[in-house]
C-alpha cells in the first residue's frame, strides 16, 4: 500500500500501540504539503533520534530525510512503511533548527521539505543513485544472439561478471546517449532490476604526514644512524630536511618535505621501506583557522560608550534592539564589544550581512580581534567547505559566524546574540526558490528560541523596523554623530535638465562632477561613482523606426555588454549577437540609449587617462575571491575611481574617499513601488556615507532632473526621521506595511490565458471572505519571464493573526482546487509573504 501523508488529524482516534512500536515523522527534501510518517523497525529503534538523517523509500525512490518527531501512535488510515536505515551516529540538526523550519514553512507558505533543501549544505544531502542488479534467478542464455541487440549484450555481459552496475558505468560501456532504452529492455527481459542506493557526497580532505620512527626519538640512536650513514645521500638530505622541519613547524607533511629537500616520492619511499620514517594519512581542515585569541585594541568614544551601555540596559527589558547610527558612526566597534562580551560568557554569536561583498572587509577586522573564534559562511564556499563549517558550529568549536542570509540555517547549540547589520537591505529577502523568507525576521524568531538577543543595525532602518520601535516593540538606541566628530558629507544637487537641453541628450558626467573628480585626484583622494545599472547600454534603438531588441523568452529589452560584444537578458541570462539590421525596417542605424556601469567605466577612463579605474558589479566579481581582491586594491589606494552598482553602497569603509557621485538619481526615484521613497533615501544616504569617513571633508554630487523631490531634501539634511514621518502617513492611508500585511500570489504558465483564468478562479474563491483586501488579478510590469506568462493577485490584510492564518489556509485550499482541474494542473502558483 502506498505510504500516505501524516497529519495531526490522522491520530485523532488512535491509541497507544503494543509496547515497542515506534513511528517517525520525517521531513524529506520535496515540496510535499505535509510530512509523511514511517514505522521504525525494532533493530533501528535504539539508534533513531530527532534530527538524525534516515533512509526512506517513496514511490520506488530513496531519500535521506530528517526525523522531526518520534511517537508510538499508529495512524489508523494507512499502514506506514518501514524506515530503511538510520544514517547518522549524532543528530545532523538540533530541535531548535527543526522549530525554525516549521515556523518558516507555516509563515512563508511553503513545505518543510523546501526549507530543508535550502538549509542543509549540498554535500550533507545524500544523493540517490540508480544501480542495476544482476538477476540471479533468471534463466537466460547470453549467447543466444536472437535475444539481445549488441548494446544489450554488452551491458548484460558486464552485469553477469560484476553483478551490479551504476548508470554512469553503463554509459561508459555503451558510449551512447540512449542508455535508458537499453536498460528498459534488459529489465523487461528480466536480466536485471533497478535498486536505488544513497551515497554520501562529503569527502574528508586528507594529507600525508611523515613521522619519525619512535626508536630515533632517542638522541643516541639518532646520532648513531646519522654517523653510520654510508649510501643514498638523497635519503640523508630527506632525513636532515625532516629534522629541520619538525623543529621549526612541529609537524611535517609529505609535500612540504619533498619541496624542502628537492627529492622525489620514490626517494622518500626508500626511507619508509627502511622504517626510518612512516607515512600516515590524516584528516585535515579545508579552511585554515587562525589561533583562537581575543584582542580588543581600541577605545570607544563617549557617544559609542553611552550607546553600548544603553544597548546592554535595553536587553534586560527587550530581546530586540535597533541601533540607529548615522554612517561612519562606528557601529561595527559596538558590535565587536558586544561579541567579546557574549563569547566570554560561552555563547555563540551570529553576525549577518546582506551581501557577500561586505563579508570580505568585515572578516579581516573581526579576525584581527577574535582570531580563529570566527568563521565565515556564504554561498561562494564550495560544498565540502560548507560541511566543515557546519560541523564546527554544531560542535560549538566555532563561536562567531559571519555570513549572508544562508548562515541563519546553521546548527547553533548555544546562540546568545544575533547581529543583523544593514537590517534595511532588500538582499535579506530570498526571492526564488522557496522558502521566500526575510532573513531579518526569521533571525528574530530563531533567536527567540534560544532567548537570545537581537541587535539590528542601520543608518537608514526599514520603515517597518523603525515603526516597531515607535510602538515600543523594539528598543531604540541612537548614535547621531560620526566617529571622532567627523562631519557628515555635503550634498550638492546638479540639475541635469539644463545640461540635457544644452547637449540635446542625456550625459553621464556633468561639468560639475568632472571638476570635482579632478580636484579629488589632485588631492590624492579616491572617488566612488554609483550607477544602478550594469552593462554598457541598457538598450539599443533603431533611429529610423524606434524598434528596440527584446528577449525572445522574456518581455524585457536586451542590455548591451561591450566586453562580451553581446546583448544579454538580465532576467533569464540568454545572450544574443549584437543586432546591426533592424528587423522592423531594415535600417542599420542603431544608437545605444542610456548608460550602465561598463560604459561609465569607459567614459571615466577616457576623461581621466592617468587615473586607475575599476568597476564593481555582478559582471566583475563573480568568483569566490574577486570581491575581496577588488576591495583590497581600493583600500590600498591602488584604484583611484571605483564605479559600481549597489555593491559599493552597502557598509564598505574606505578612509580615503572624499567624493561620491550618484550618476542618475532619477533612475531610483521613479520606480512604481510603494517603497520607492524609502529605498531611494536608503540608497542615496548609504552611498553618500562612503565619503569623508575619516577627515569629514566629504562631498556628494547627485545628478537629478527633479530638484524638488522631497526625498532629496531629506538626504541633503541627513534626516531619516523626516523621511519616516513623511512615509508613515501614506502607508497608513493606502493600507501598506507596517499597518497591513501583504501576500502576493503569482500565477505562471506558458499560455497567457491559462495563467489569467487560474488567477481568476483564485480570486473568486477568496472573494467571499477577503473581497475588501484583494487587488487584481493584474499583469506585473515584466509579464513574461523564461516563456512563462505572469499574473498577480495582491492581498493587503489587517494585522490580525487569526485572519492572516485563516487566509493562508484558504489560499492553499484554493491552490489544491485549481491544480485538481486538468487544464490548470501545470500552473505554478507562488505565494510570497511580506514581498519586497
Amino acid at each position: 500500500m502506498q505510504n500516505k501523508k501524516s497529519s495531526t488529524n490522522l491520530f485523532a482516534n488512535t491509541s497507544t500501540n503494543e509496547e515497542g512500536l515506534l513511528f517517525a515523522e520525517v521531513i524529506i527534501p520535496l515540496a510535499l504539503p505535509i510530512n509523511y510518517t514511517w514505522s521504525v523497525p525494532t533493530h533501528l529503534q535504539e539508534g533513531i533520534k530527532i534530527g538524525k538523517r534516515v533512509e526512506v523509500q517513496l514511490r520506488n525512490k530513496k531519500y535521506a530525510g530528517i526525523v522531526k518527531k518520534i511517537h508510538n501512535k499508529k495512524p489508523l488510515l494507512f499502514e506506514p512503511k518501514d524506515l530503511l536505515n538510520v544514517l547518522d551516529d549524532e543528530p545532523l540538526v538540533y530541535e531548535k533548527q527543526l522549530q525554525l523550519w516549521s515556523w518558516m514553512s507555516n509563515y512563508y507558505m511553503c513545505s518543510e521539505g523546501e526549507v530543508m533543501q535550502a538549509a542543509i549544505p549540498a554535500n550533507l544531502k545524500l544523493s540517490s543513485e540508480s544501480v542495476l542488479i544482476w538477476n540471479d534467478d533468471a534463466d537466460i542464455d547470453l549467447n543466444d544472439g536472437s535475444l539481445f541487440t549488441d548494446e544489450e549484450y554488452l551491458v548484460a555481459q558486464a552485469l553477469e561478471i560484476k553483478k551490479e552496475l551504476k548508470l554512469s558505468e553503463v554509459q561508459q560501456i555503451l558510449d551512447v546517449n540512449h542508455v535508458y532504452s537499453v536498460i528498459k529492455k534488459l529489465i523487461e527481459k528480466k536480466v536485471c532490476y533497478v535498486w536505488e542506493e544513497l551515497k554520501e557526497k562529503y569527502k574528508e580532505k586528507t594529507e600525508t604526514y611523515i613521522v619519525l620512527n619512535s626508536v630515533y626519538n632517542n638522541d643516541d640512536k639518532l646520532s648513531e644512524l646519522l654517523n653510520n650513514w654510508s649510501r643514498a645521500p638523497k635519503q640523508m638530505e630527506l632525513l636532515l630536511a625532516y629534522l629541520h622541519l619538525i623543529k621549526t613547524e612541529g609537524e611535517v607533511t609529505q609535500s612540504a618535505l619533498l619541496k624542502k629537500s628537492n627529492a622525489s616520492a620514490a626517494q622518500l619511499k626508500g626511507l619508509i621501506d627502511k622504517q626510518i620514517v612512516f607515512a600516515e594519512k590524516r584528516s585535515i581542515d579545508r579552511l585554515k583557522l587562525l589561533p583562537k585569541n581575543i584582542s580588543i585594541d581600541f577605545v570607544l568614544s563617549t557617544a559609542q560608550q553611552n550607546a553600548l551601555i544603553k544597548i546592554e540596559e535595553s536587553f534586560k527589558q527587550k530581546n530586540v534592539c535597533l541601533l540607529h547610527g548615522v554612517t561612519a558612526s562606528g557601529k561595527t566597534l559596538l558590535y565587536i564589544k558586544l561579541i567579546e562580551s557574549y563569547i566570554q560568557q560561552g555563547f555563540q554569536v551570529l553576525y549577518m550581512l546582506p551581501e557577500i561583498a561586505l563579508t570580505s572587509q568585515i572578516i579581516r577586522r573581526l579576525q584581527k580581534h577574535f582570531g580563529g573564534h570566527i568563521a565565515i559562511y556564504h554561498s561562494k564556499f564550495n560544498a565540502n567547505e560548507r560541511v566543515e563549517i557546519w560541523n564546527k558550529i554544531k560542535s560549538g568549536e566555532t563561536k562567531i559566524v559571519l555570513g549572508a542570509r544562508s548562515a541563519l540555517f546553521l546548527p547553533f547549540n548555544n546562540l546568545g546574540l544575533t547581529i543583523v547589520d544593514e537590517e534595511h537591505d532588500a538582499s535579506y529577502k530570498q526571492q526564488d526558490p522557496a522558502p521566500r523568507y526575510h532573513a531579518r525576521d526569521a533571525a528574530i524568531y530563531y533567536a527567540s528560541l534560544f532567548n537570545a538577543k537581537i541587535l539590528l543595525g542601520s543608518a537608514t532602518p526599514a520603515v517597518e523596523t523603525y515603526f516597531n520601535c515607535t510602538q515600543n516593540k523594539y528598543a531604540l538606541i541612537e548614535l547621531n554623530e560620526r566617529y571622532a566628530n567627523v562631519e557628515m558629507p555635503a550634498i550638492e544637487l546638479i540639475d541635469i535638465k539644463k545640461i540635457i537641453a544644452q547637449h540635446k541628450e542625456k550625459i553621464a558626467l556633468t561639468p560639475q562632477l568632472i571638476e570635482a573628480i579632478e580636484n579629488s585626484i589632485k588631492e590624492k583622494k579616491q572617488i566612488i561613482l554609483f550607477q544602478n545599472r550594469r552593462g554598457y547600454a541598457p538598450y539599443m534603438q533603431c533611429q529610423t523606426c524606434g524598434w528596440i531588441p527584446h528577449c525572445q523568452h522574456c518581455d524585457v529589452t536586451l542590455t548591451y555588454h561591450k566586453a562580451k560584444n553581446k546583448l544579454t537578458c538580465h532576467y533569464c541570462a540568454t545572450t544574443y549577437p549584437v543586432i546591426n539590421t533592424c528587423v522592423a525596417c531594415g535600417s542599420n542605424n542603431f544608437i545605444q540609449k542610456n548608460f550602465g556601469t561598463e560604459k561609465l567605466e569607459e567614459l571615466i577612463a577616457e576623461q581621466f587617462p592617468e587615473a586607475k579605474v575599476a568597476r564593481m558589479d555582478y559582471d566583475t566579481v563573480k568568483g569566490k575571491n574577486e570581491h575581496d581582491n577588488l576591495i583590497k586594491l581600493f583600500e590600498q589606494q591602488r584604484i583611484d575611481i571605483l564605479v559600481g552598482t549597489q555593491m559599493v553602497v552597502k557598509g564598505l569603509d574606505f578612509e580615503h574617499v572624499n567624493l561620491v557621485g550618484i550618476i542618475d538619481a532619477d533612475g531610483i526615484l521613479n520606480f512604481t513601488d510603494f517603497r520607492v521613497n524609502e529605498r531611494a533615501y536608503q540608497l542615496m544616504e548609504q552611498v553618500s556615507g562612503r565619503a569623508g569617513r575619516k577627515d569629514g571633508k566629504g562631498k556628494v554630487i547627485i545628478q537629478v532632473s527633479n530638484l524638488q523631490h522631497p526625498v532629496l531634501h531629506f538626504v541633503q539634511i541627513h534626516n531619516y526621521k523626516k523621511l519616516f514621518e513623511y512615509e508613515i502617513e501614506s502607508r497608513k492611508a493606502y493600507h501598506y506595511p507596517p499597518f497591513y500585511r501583504m501576500i502576493v500570489l503569482t500565477f505562471k504558465y506558458k499560455e497567457k490565458h491559462i495563467a489569467e483564468e487560474a488567477a481568476n478562479i483564485m480570486l473568486q474563491g477568496l472573494k467571499p471572505n477577503y473581497s475588501a483586501y484583494l487587488n487584481g488579478p493584474a499583469q506585473p510590469i515584466v509579464d513574461r519571464i523564461r516563456n512563462q506568462y505572469l499574473w498577480e493577485i495582491m492581498l493587503k490584510l489587517p494585522k490580525d493573526a487569526n485572519l492572516i492564518n485563516q487566509c493562508k489556509t484558504e489560499i492553499l485550499q484554493q491552490v489544491n482546487i485549481i491544480h485538481s482541474i486538468k487544464t490548470y494542473s501545470g500552473v505554478s502558483i507562488i505565494p510570497d509573504v511580506d514581498p519586497l
